[in-house]
Order: C-alpha cells, then structure tokens, then sequence
C-alpha cells in the first residue's frame, strides 16, 4: 500500500470517528449534561450524574476518549462523573481532554482554553472513608474540597490533581505530577509529590 494510500485511509478512519459525534452529544443530554454551546465527542466518554448535581459543558468543549484521538492514545475513555447531590463539574469553552477523569464528589471547575493531557486525573475526594474496625465503604462527600483550574492551564499526561488544590491561570502542569496544594498563575508544578517555580519570560519552565 503506497503512502498516499496510508494517507486517504487515516484520513477516513478520521472522519468516521467525527462522524458519531452527535451520537455521543445526544447520550450526554440524556444523561442530563448541559452544554452551552457546541462540543466535540471522539470516541465515547463514560458520563454519569446522580441526582441534583451539574455537569456543565461550555462552548467548544472538547473530549476525547477514541484510543487513537490524541498522539499519545487514549488508554481509556475521558469519565465526567458527579458523585453526590449538589456536586458540580463545570468545564469553561474551549477546554479539551483526552482519556481524562474528572470525578466531582463536590465541585471542579476548569477555566476557559484549559487541556488537560492522556489519563490525567482529577479527584475533589477520596471516594472511601473507614467503616468498622478494617472495612471501607463508598464515600465521596466526607472530606470533597473542591478544584479550579484556571484559564489557559496546561495539563500534562497522566498528572493527578488531588482535592482543594487551585490552579492558577497559564500554570503549567507537567507529565506525572501530584498536585496536593494550590498553583499560583504562570507557574509550573513538577515532580511527585510537585514542586512549584515560577514559569520564564516565555511562558516556559526554568531550565
């Protein structure tokens, strides 16, 4: 097969994952999410909502899931879940995420242009408490401190935001960090558990 070949199939491989969109668009409103505007579905995400609780998607929103939407593939479906009455997830217009758990026991908020990389994670809570002398039980409300992540933040793949924690506006995230505390704006948090430094005149880590 010639490489033009290669081409014209990616190409249409492409456009069919495009074309289920709607489909994907129409599920999440039944499952109750709202959308402000039009969003971009590639492959499909695992969405749920308990009752009395908000999942918010703005204008050009973009999730993917397919294993094949981001360079880096997507080891799993994006999952945009509530987990307890009242709880929100509200992500601004233009965010996009690939393969990404957002999992809001309380709230997380993330800010207009933000992306979030392959498999990153973010949790407002601990999803289990202790219950009897050795056994746990499901809980993700006891304890949810709730997230923001600001505009223009970049998340790197497989980084893990961890509850209470603010992210400031253009902060930079990098690959495999765990953010336990708050990131001022035009900073940037590496490292396990992250460390945070100030970004350059360019909007880059230091060297």
């Amino acid at each position: 097969m010639s490489n033009e070949s290669i081409v014209s199939l990616a190409r249409l491989f492409s456009r069919l994952m495009r074309a289920t969109s709607p489909l994907w668009r129409l599920e999440a409103r039944i499952k109750g999410v709202e959308f402000l505007g039009r969003s971009e579905f590639l492959g499909r995400p695992m969405i749920s909502r308990v009752g009395n609780s908000r999942i918010v998607l703005g204008a050009g929103v973009r999730i993917y899931s397919a294993v094949r939407s981001n360079p880096l593939g997507c080891p799993q479906p994006s999952a945009l879940r509530t987990l307890a009455p009242g709880a929100q997830l509200i992500l601004g217009p233009d965010v996009g995420i690939s393969g990404v758990a957002l999992c809001a026991g309380a709230a997380i908020e993330i800010g207009e242009g933000s992306i979030l990389g392959s498999a990153a994670m973010v949790f407002d809570n601990d999803f289990h408490s202790p219950a009897g002398p050795w056994s746990w039980r499901p809980d993700y409300s006891t304890g949810a401190r709730p997230i923001k992540i600001g505009r223009g933040v970049f998340v790197g793949a497989r980084a893990i935001i961890l509850k209470g924690v603010t992210i400031g506006d253009r902060a930079m995230i990098g690959a495999g960090a765990v953010v336990t505390k708050d990131v001022p704006p035009f900073h940037c948090a590496v490292g396990n558990p992250a460390r945070i430094f100030p970004l350059n005149n360019q909007g880059q880590p230091p060297k």
